[in-house]
Protein backbone atom coordinates (compact mmCIF):
# COMPACT_ATOMS: atom_id res chain seq x y z
CA UNK A 1 0.00 0.00 0.00
CA UNK A 2 2.62 2.41 0.79
CA UNK A 3 4.37 1.61 -2.33
CA UNK A 4 0.93 2.45 -4.45
CA UNK A 5 0.86 5.67 -2.34
CA UNK A 6 4.51 6.66 -3.18
CA UNK A 7 3.52 5.99 -6.95
CA UNK A 8 0.06 7.73 -7.18
CA UNK A 9 1.51 10.53 -4.83
CA UNK A 10 4.80 11.53 -4.90
CA UNK A 11 6.49 13.01 -2.15
CA UNK A 12 3.44 13.02 -0.05
CA UNK A 13 3.18 11.03 3.30
CA UNK A 14 0.45 9.06 4.10
CA UNK A 15 -1.35 11.61 5.82
CA UNK A 16 -0.96 14.35 3.41
CA UNK A 17 -2.54 12.09 0.78
CA UNK A 18 -5.61 11.57 3.10
CA UNK A 19 -6.40 15.13 3.37
CA UNK A 20 -6.33 15.25 -0.13
CA UNK A 21 -8.33 12.14 -0.26
CA UNK A 22 -10.48 13.54 2.36
CA UNK A 23 -10.51 17.23 1.21
CA UNK A 24 -11.95 15.78 -2.90
CA UNK A 25 -14.82 13.76 -1.29
CA UNK A 26 -15.98 16.94 1.00
CA UNK A 27 -15.70 19.10 -1.68
CA UNK A 28 -17.24 17.06 -4.32
CA UNK A 29 -20.50 16.62 -2.25
CA UNK A 30 -20.70 19.86 -1.84
CA UNK A 31 -20.05 20.60 -5.22
CA UNK A 32 -22.39 18.38 -6.56
CA UNK A 33 -25.11 19.39 -4.02
CA UNK A 34 -24.89 22.89 -4.28
CA UNK A 35 -23.48 23.81 -7.95
CA UNK A 36 -20.79 25.58 -6.14
CA UNK A 37 -18.06 25.27 -3.64
CA UNK A 38 -15.63 22.74 -4.82
CA UNK A 39 -12.74 25.02 -4.05
CA UNK A 40 -13.74 26.59 -1.04
CA UNK A 41 -13.63 23.07 0.86
CA UNK A 42 -10.35 21.74 -0.79
CA UNK A 43 -8.08 24.48 -1.36
CA UNK A 44 -7.89 25.77 2.00
CA UNK A 45 -6.97 22.08 3.07
CA UNK A 46 -5.08 21.26 -0.09
CA UNK A 47 -2.94 24.15 0.49
CA UNK A 48 -2.09 22.93 3.96
CA UNK A 49 -0.28 19.94 2.28
CA UNK A 50 0.66 21.66 -1.10
CA UNK A 51 1.22 25.06 -0.79
CA UNK A 52 -1.46 27.00 -2.88
CA UNK A 53 0.27 27.66 -5.68
CA UNK A 54 0.31 23.84 -6.47
CA UNK A 55 -3.06 23.33 -4.76
CA UNK A 56 -4.51 25.65 -7.29
CA UNK A 57 -2.98 23.81 -9.87
CA UNK A 58 -4.49 20.60 -9.06
CA UNK A 59 -8.00 21.55 -8.02
CA UNK A 60 -7.94 22.67 -12.25
CA UNK A 61 -6.75 19.40 -13.34
CA UNK A 62 -9.26 17.68 -11.01
CA UNK A 63 -12.47 19.90 -11.76
CA UNK A 64 -11.57 20.32 -15.88
CA UNK A 65 -13.63 16.60 -17.02
CA UNK A 66 -16.53 17.14 -15.15
CA UNK A 67 -16.98 21.21 -15.42
CA UNK A 68 -16.92 21.15 -18.97
CA UNK A 69 -19.81 18.41 -19.41
CA UNK A 70 -21.90 19.79 -16.50
CA UNK A 71 -22.09 23.55 -18.09
CA UNK A 72 -23.03 22.09 -21.31
CA UNK A 73 -26.07 20.54 -19.64
CA UNK A 74 -27.03 23.84 -17.75
CA UNK A 75 -26.03 26.21 -20.77
CA UNK A 76 -29.56 26.55 -21.65
CA UNK A 77 -31.19 27.10 -18.46
CA UNK A 78 -28.61 29.54 -17.60
CA UNK A 79 -29.38 33.67 -18.01
CA UNK A 80 -26.36 35.11 -20.01
CA UNK A 81 -27.60 38.75 -19.57
CA UNK A 82 -26.26 38.24 -16.29
CA UNK A 83 -23.97 35.20 -17.37
CA UNK A 84 -22.10 37.08 -19.85
CA UNK A 85 -20.42 40.37 -17.61
CA UNK A 86 -19.40 38.40 -14.94
CA UNK A 87 -17.09 36.54 -17.37
CA UNK A 88 -16.12 39.73 -18.96
CA UNK A 89 -14.36 41.32 -15.42
CA UNK A 90 -14.07 38.18 -14.01
CA UNK A 91 -11.26 37.29 -17.11
CA UNK A 92 -9.36 40.70 -17.10
CA UNK A 93 -9.25 40.56 -13.80
CA UNK A 94 -7.87 36.94 -13.27
CA UNK A 95 -4.12 37.40 -14.36
CA UNK A 96 -3.76 40.16 -10.80
CA UNK A 97 -4.96 36.91 -8.91
CA UNK A 98 -2.19 35.17 -10.28
CA UNK A 99 0.04 37.38 -9.43
CA UNK A 100 -0.77 37.72 -5.86
CA UNK A 101 -0.44 34.08 -5.88
CA UNK A 102 3.03 34.12 -6.48
CA UNK A 103 3.94 37.50 -4.76
CA UNK A 104 2.77 36.39 -1.29
CA UNK A 105 4.24 34.12 0.74
CA UNK A 106 2.19 30.68 1.79
CA UNK A 107 1.36 31.49 5.85
CA UNK A 108 -0.31 34.55 4.68
CA UNK A 109 -2.38 33.44 1.74
CA UNK A 110 -3.83 30.36 4.07
CA UNK A 111 -4.69 33.33 6.48
CA UNK A 112 -6.08 35.49 3.62
CA UNK A 113 -7.99 32.79 1.58
CA UNK A 114 -9.57 31.32 5.19
CA UNK A 115 -10.67 34.90 6.18
CA UNK A 116 -12.41 35.10 2.85
CA UNK A 117 -14.14 31.92 3.02
CA UNK A 118 -15.32 32.83 6.54
CA UNK A 119 -16.21 36.28 5.49
CA UNK A 120 -18.38 34.63 2.15
CA UNK A 121 -20.17 32.05 4.51
CA UNK A 122 -20.97 34.95 6.97
CA UNK A 123 -22.53 36.65 3.99
CA UNK A 124 -24.60 33.74 2.73
CA UNK A 125 -25.70 32.81 6.20
CA UNK A 126 -27.15 36.05 7.14
CA UNK A 127 -29.98 35.82 4.72
CA UNK A 128 -29.27 39.33 3.41
CA UNK A 129 -30.54 39.53 -0.06
CA UNK A 130 -30.29 41.61 -3.10
CA UNK A 131 -33.52 43.50 -3.99
CA UNK A 132 -34.48 43.59 -7.90
CA UNK A 133 -32.63 42.50 -10.99
CA UNK A 134 -28.44 43.44 -10.58
CA UNK A 135 -27.18 46.53 -12.53
CA UNK A 136 -24.47 46.09 -15.21
CA UNK A 137 -21.99 47.81 -12.87
CA UNK A 138 -23.01 45.43 -9.84
CA UNK A 139 -22.46 42.52 -12.83
CA UNK A 140 -19.09 44.01 -13.36
CA UNK A 141 -18.29 44.23 -9.77
CA UNK A 142 -18.79 41.25 -8.69
CA UNK A 143 -17.47 39.62 -12.36
CA UNK A 144 -14.01 41.21 -11.31
CA UNK A 145 -13.84 39.83 -7.18
CA UNK A 146 -14.83 36.64 -9.23
CA UNK A 147 -11.68 36.60 -11.35
CA UNK A 148 -9.47 38.22 -8.55
CA UNK A 149 -10.54 35.15 -6.20
CA UNK A 150 -10.06 32.21 -8.97
CA UNK A 151 -6.21 33.82 -9.71
CA UNK A 152 -5.71 33.58 -6.37
CA UNK A 153 -7.08 30.19 -4.50
CA UNK A 154 -9.67 28.91 -7.21
CA UNK A 155 -12.17 30.71 -5.09
CA UNK A 156 -14.18 32.17 -8.14
CA UNK A 157 -17.55 30.95 -7.18
CA UNK A 158 -17.28 32.29 -3.92
CA UNK A 159 -18.90 36.18 -5.24
CA UNK A 160 -21.27 34.55 -7.27
CA UNK A 161 -22.22 32.33 -4.53
CA UNK A 162 -22.87 35.42 -2.33
CA UNK A 163 -24.43 37.11 -5.51
CA UNK A 164 -26.38 34.45 -6.58
CA UNK A 165 -27.09 32.15 -4.04
CA UNK A 166 -26.77 34.14 -0.58
CA UNK A 167 -27.95 37.16 -2.16
CA UNK A 168 -30.30 37.84 -5.13
CA UNK A 169 -32.52 35.06 -5.50
CA UNK A 170 -34.10 31.40 -3.94
CA UNK A 171 -34.39 29.79 -7.30
CA UNK A 172 -31.72 27.11 -6.52
CA UNK A 173 -32.12 25.70 -9.78
CA UNK A 174 -31.99 28.67 -11.54
CA UNK A 175 -28.78 29.65 -9.56
CA UNK A 176 -26.59 26.39 -10.03
CA UNK A 177 -27.39 26.59 -13.88
CA UNK A 178 -25.53 30.10 -13.85
CA UNK A 179 -23.18 28.75 -11.85
CA UNK A 180 -22.42 25.60 -13.61
CA UNK A 181 -22.27 27.17 -16.94
CA UNK A 182 -19.78 30.16 -15.48
CA UNK A 183 -17.26 27.50 -14.45
CA UNK A 184 -17.04 25.70 -17.45
CA UNK A 185 -16.26 28.56 -19.42
CA UNK A 186 -14.31 30.15 -17.18
CA UNK A 187 -12.32 26.87 -16.47
CA UNK A 188 -10.99 27.41 -19.99
CA UNK A 189 -9.90 30.68 -19.94
CA UNK A 190 -8.51 30.10 -16.90
CA UNK A 191 -6.41 27.24 -17.84
CA UNK A 192 -4.63 29.28 -20.53
CA UNK A 193 -3.45 31.64 -18.02
CA UNK A 194 -2.11 28.97 -15.88
CA UNK A 195 -0.55 27.29 -18.64
CA UNK A 196 1.42 30.55 -18.87
CA UNK A 197 2.20 31.22 -15.59
CA UNK A 198 3.88 27.93 -14.70
CA UNK A 199 1.12 26.75 -12.62
CA UNK A 200 -0.28 23.59 -14.42
CA UNK A 201 2.32 21.06 -14.64
CA UNK A 202 2.79 17.40 -14.92
CA UNK A 203 3.25 16.88 -11.45
CA UNK A 204 0.05 18.18 -10.65
CA UNK A 205 -1.63 16.13 -13.94
CA UNK A 206 -0.60 12.92 -12.26
CA UNK A 207 -1.33 14.00 -8.96
CA UNK A 208 -4.84 14.29 -10.10
CA UNK A 209 -5.49 11.51 -11.83
CA UNK A 210 -6.58 9.19 -9.02
CA UNK A 211 -8.62 11.98 -7.16
CA UNK A 212 -10.66 12.68 -10.01
CA UNK A 213 -12.29 9.35 -9.70
CA UNK A 214 -13.13 10.54 -5.88
CA UNK A 215 -14.27 13.83 -6.52
CA UNK A 216 -16.86 12.24 -9.28
CA UNK A 217 -18.17 9.55 -6.08
CA UNK A 218 -18.66 12.68 -4.11
CA UNK A 219 -20.28 14.36 -7.13
CA UNK A 220 -22.76 11.97 -7.87
CA UNK A 221 -23.77 11.13 -3.91
CA UNK A 222 -23.92 15.26 -3.50
CA UNK A 223 -26.47 15.44 -6.72
CA UNK A 224 -28.60 12.70 -5.12
CA UNK A 225 -28.69 14.24 -1.89
CA UNK A 226 -29.43 17.92 -3.56
CA UNK A 227 -32.87 16.32 -5.14
CA UNK A 228 -33.94 15.28 -1.41
CA UNK A 229 -32.96 17.94 0.77
CA UNK A 230 -35.02 20.96 1.10
CA UNK A 231 -33.80 24.46 0.82
CA UNK A 232 -32.81 24.70 4.44
CA UNK A 233 -30.81 21.61 4.58
CA UNK A 234 -29.65 22.81 1.54
CA UNK A 235 -28.27 25.72 2.73
CA UNK A 236 -26.97 24.84 5.84
CA UNK A 237 -25.12 21.76 4.97
CA UNK A 238 -22.74 23.44 2.64
CA UNK A 239 -22.11 26.62 4.89
CA UNK A 240 -21.03 23.80 7.68
CA UNK A 241 -18.98 21.91 5.46
CA UNK A 242 -16.95 25.01 3.57
CA UNK A 243 -16.82 26.66 7.50
CA UNK A 244 -15.19 24.01 8.79
CA UNK A 245 -12.70 23.11 5.50
CA UNK A 246 -11.52 26.70 6.30
CA UNK A 247 -11.18 26.89 10.70
CA UNK A 248 -9.25 23.56 10.12
CA UNK A 249 -6.59 24.90 7.70
CA UNK A 250 -6.02 27.77 9.30
CA UNK A 251 -2.24 28.15 10.60
CA UNK A 252 -3.15 29.00 13.90
CA UNK A 253 -3.18 25.29 14.46
CA UNK A 254 -0.04 24.56 12.69
CA UNK A 255 1.58 24.21 15.96
CA UNK A 256 -0.68 22.48 17.80
CA UNK A 257 -0.90 19.78 15.03
CA UNK A 258 2.47 19.68 14.19
CA UNK A 259 2.33 20.69 10.32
Amino acid sequence: MTALLSFLFPGLSAEGVAVLVGATLLGGIVRGFTGFGFAMVFMPLASVVLGPVAALGLIWFIDLPFALPIALRNARQAEWGEVAPLLLTATLALPAGIWLLIWLDRETMRWILAGLIFLAVALMASGWRYHGRPGVPLSLGVGALSGLFNGMASIGGMPLAVFWLGAQRNDRHKTRANLQTFFGVSTLVSGAILWRSGILTVTALTTALPLMAVYGCGMWAGTHGFRLASEITFRRIAYAVIFLSALVSLPLWDGLLGR
